[in-house]
């Protein structure tokens, strides 16, 4: 039973950590990538769709996306979809593709993302913490209710922090790759 908890502690605290990494390839740098816009979705017959099953996504050069619609009806969509996000660029559509030039970072913005980023790796962190007291609280009941013995749940805790160490400890590695990212020029 309390290999179980620890399990399932260990596979909640990596979806912590693999969202962040998700929210992460959302945070825009001085590079292009398609992964920017897949929280972006399109109206598609009634139905919110996301842009990458709608449309192809490449890299144009080091600084534009070329959104390829699959359906020419759709780019007006598309167009609208990309004004609408929170991500700040404005599509130019071509009639067959539309074009998302990428404009270069200011130093505000990048402090600003920088911030969001923090923001983003305390969120998970408190997620992973939240895991842990989950986790320990189950053992402690494991305990209290004599199904384990009191050494054991004493190790399972030990256990249970230092997975929830190594995985805090991955979030602040995660996080320090993405500021060295975002403040390259």
């Amino acid at each position: 039973m309390l290999d179980e908890i620890k399990e399932d502690a260990s596979e909640r605290m990596v979806k912590s950590v693999s969202s962040l990494r998700s929210a992460f390839a959302r945070i825009r740098t001085g590079r292009a990538t398609p992964s920017l816009l897949d929280a972006i979705e399109v109206e598609y017959y009634g139905n919110s769709t996301p842009i990458n099953q709608v449309a192809s996504i490449t890299v144009e050069e080091a600084r534009t996306l070329v959104i390829t619609p699959w359906e020419k009806s759709i780019g007006p969509e598309i167009e609208k979809a990309i004004l609408k996000s929170d991500l700040g660029l404005t599509p130019a559509g071509t009639g067959e593709a539309i074009r998302l030039p990428l404009p270069p970072l200011t130093e505000e913005n990048r402090r600003d993302l920088i911030r969001h980023a923090k923001s983003d790796a305390e969120n998970a962190r408190v997620a992973i913490r939240n895991v842990r007291r989950d986790a320990i609280a189950d053992v402690r009941e494991l305990v209290r209710e004599k199904e384990s013995t009191e050494d054991e749940g004493r190790r399972a805790e030990e256990q249970i922090q230092k997975i929830t160490d190594a995985r805090v400890e991955e979030v602040e590695r995660i996080l320090t790759e993405k500021e060295s990212d975002l403040l390259a020029f």
